[in-house]
């Protein structure tokens, strides 16, 4: 079984937070960028659903 810590989890909300800031500050990197916090957003179900 794996164990992960709350930090883990609230460090990568934080990036993908980050990520969705640079999206709406840089539209021409929105779609690129939204791929990126849609593989982020699936990773930390994946996350909170193993522990």
């Amino acid at each position: 079984m794996s164990s992960h810590s709350p930090l883990s989890l609230f460090v990568a909300v934080l990036v993908m937070g980050g990520l969705l800031y640079v999206a709406h500050e840089r539209p021409s990197l929105a779609t690129p960028l939204m791929v990126a916090i849609a593989g982020g957003t699936l990773m930390v179900a994946c996350l909170s659903l193993a522990r």
